[in-house]
Order: structure tokens, then sequence, then C-alpha cells
């Protein structure tokens, strides 16, 4: 890609591990029906097009902090750790409460984490990944737990008409809890890539200092989310493989010793697709967008939970982390088990 700013970093991590994983997703299901209607889709046409099949949208009184504060008591409580434990929160979202103060702050006030720094990350899709590394510097430096957690609401921020957005989205949020003791899975190493030229192909266009959120902005519809779905895709078609190499060489890895891979669940025909082209001979790659949609920064999270309280995982087995979108971005992490 010969016209884009690629900022790419990866590092080794030393001795930080997953002491737990969480997850929360509302109680309501939404079918393909009733998201689709006023649409004018039907479910065999939002099946077709992304295998997903119903997802979970958030109550009117629930918000991104309140899903988040439940991943992260499940997480907490799988690690055996308190909140006065806890040194850090860092929330990924890029729904977040309110424009301030940050999600994280609430989580922390939710959880009585008075001695915790809490901030936010906001790379869209990919900023559990992103929060894992900015987290795992930090224990690695100061020692402690810390959570991190990807929460997003995007139920808030859909255009019911869009068709090519309001089908694919739940609400959710999944947590981890990473420390620096010597058991749990280890985390390996990380890397993120930053593509700002594509910046445009994924949105919400009003509601910031570049274009406040006025009467005609609304008329306009400029509050909701927006996506060039096509160029999307062939962003993620056309770069993920060649990014999913470079990042396994520099980690000193062969595709064929990965032997699960835990992929952003942005559309569950473009995972196939994709999967396919990755070359990772002996993976299994997990899902939960069929019944859960694009959760946003919660989907790998919340799919690694669900693979954890399945048993899928064996000692010593190598997972693959890989977060992408709006950013445009891409990050990735290698898990040994």
């Amino acid at each position: 890609m010969d016209d884009v700013t690629i900022l790419g970093t990866g590092s080794p991590m030393k001795d930080v591990r997953i002491l737990g994983t969480g997850a929360c997703v509302p109680d309501r299901i939404v079918s393909n029906d009733e998201v689709g209607a006023p649409a004018g889709v039907d479910d065999a046409w939002i099946t077709r097009k992304t295998s997903i099949r119903e997802r979970r949208w958030a109550a009117p009184e629930q918000a991104t902090s309140d899903l988040a504060t439940a991943a992260a008591r499940a997480a907490m409580q799988a690690a055996g750790i308190t909140a006065e434990q806890l040194s850090v929160i860092a929330v990924a979202t890029s729904t977040p409460d309110r424009p301030q103060p940050p999600t994280a702050a609430y989580v922390q006030r939710n959880l009585g984490a008075s001695g915790t720094a809490a901030f936010d990350v906001n790379a869209v899709c990919s900023g559990t990944v992103f929060a894992l590394s900015a987290v795992g510097s930090i224990v690695l430096r100061r020692g402690g737990y810390a959570l991190v957690i990807g929460a997003d609401v995007y139920s808030r921020i859909l255009d019911p008409a869009d068709r090519k957005t309001v089908i694919l989205f739940g609400d959710g949020a999944g947590a981890m809890v990473l420390g620096p003791t010597g058991r749990g899975p280890l985390v390996r190493h990380v890397a993120l890539h930053s593509f700002g030229a594509l910046s445009d192909l994924i949105q919400v266009p009003a509601g910031g200092s570049r274009l406040p959120l006025d009467h005609d902005g609304l008329d306009a519809g400029l509050q909701y989310f927006a996506m060039d779905g096509r160029e999307v895709r062939r962003f993620v078609v056309e770069e993920l493989p060649q990014l999913v190499k470079g990042f396994l060489h520099e980690a000193g890895v062969e595709s064929q010793d990965i032997s699960h891979f835990v992929p952003h669940q942005a559309n569950g025909v473009m995972l196939d697709e994709v999967f396919a082209d990755l070359s990772l001979p002996r993976a299994t790659m997990h899902r939960t967008v069929t019944h859960y949609g694009n959760t946003g920064a919660a989907s790998i999270p919340i799919t690694l939970d669900a693979a954890v309280r399945q048993g899928a995982f064996r000692p010593g087995e190598l997972i693959l982390l890989a977060g992408f979108g709006g950013g445009m971005a891409a990050s990735f992490a290698l898990i040994e088990w």
C-alpha cells in the first residue's frame, strides 16, 4: 500500500501474564428481523452477507461503563484478586459514556479501586490490544495487577436505516487481568499498526472539535457511525495476511506453530475469507460473531473469554489475537497458554 503511512511497533513482553478473563453482554437479544426491518433487509440477506444471526443491545439505562464494570468483575473473580490490588485500569472504547471524563474513571469508581490509574484508549476495534500493550508496559515497570477492558455500546450510534452498519453491531464488554506473577498464560509479543491515510473510512462525523454536533448535524444524521464497507473489506483482505506474516516473523514463530486464532469479530463471512488466506494450517479460529455480532473493541476479549470457559486452550499452545478496524488500525498479540 504505497500511498499509506504505516506506523508500526512490535515488542516482546517478558513476564506479563493473563491471570483471568471475563465478559458481559446485555440481556436483550436483537434478531435479524428486528434490526433489518428499518433498513429494508431480512434475516436471509443478513445471514448470507455476515453470518450474524443475532446480537445483544444494551438497555436504555446501561452505558459502556456498566458493561465494562461487569466484565471487569468477572475477570477479577477468575484471577482471584480484589479491587484494592489493582494498580491500573485501561478501557478500550470508541463509545465512551461521555466525551469526558474517561470511561475508565467510572469503572474505577464502580469497582472501588481508588488507588489505581485509570484511562481510556480509542483505537476503535483494535483498541483492546493497544490497551494490552500500554498496560503490559506499565506492569513490566511497576508490577502489580492491571485491568484491560474492551467495551462498546454501538447500538447508540447506529443509523437504523443504514443496512451497511446497523446489521453488524452489538454491545458488550470483555476484560483481562494482567500481572507479573509466574502463573497464567504469557503475553509473548505485541505489535501495533496505524494507517492514518485511511482515517475517513470509518468515522462518526460530528460531535468532536472538528465538527461540533448541532441541529443541522442531527438533521443530516452526522451523529451516526459511518463506514465505507467496500474499502474497509479491501483493507482487511489485502493487508491483514501480510501484517500477520510479518508479526509472526518478528515474534520468531512459524505459522504452523499457531494453535488458535482469535480475531476481531467484524463480519463472519469476511472472517472466513481472511482466515483462508492467513495460512495458519493448524489453527482453530474462534468466533462469537454469529450470536453477538461485531462488538467493537469488546469482540476480542469476549471471544477469548468464551474460548477459555469452553476449555479450548491447552498449556503450551500459542494463541494469536488480531484486531483491525477504524483508524485504520491493526494490532496483534501472541499468547502462550
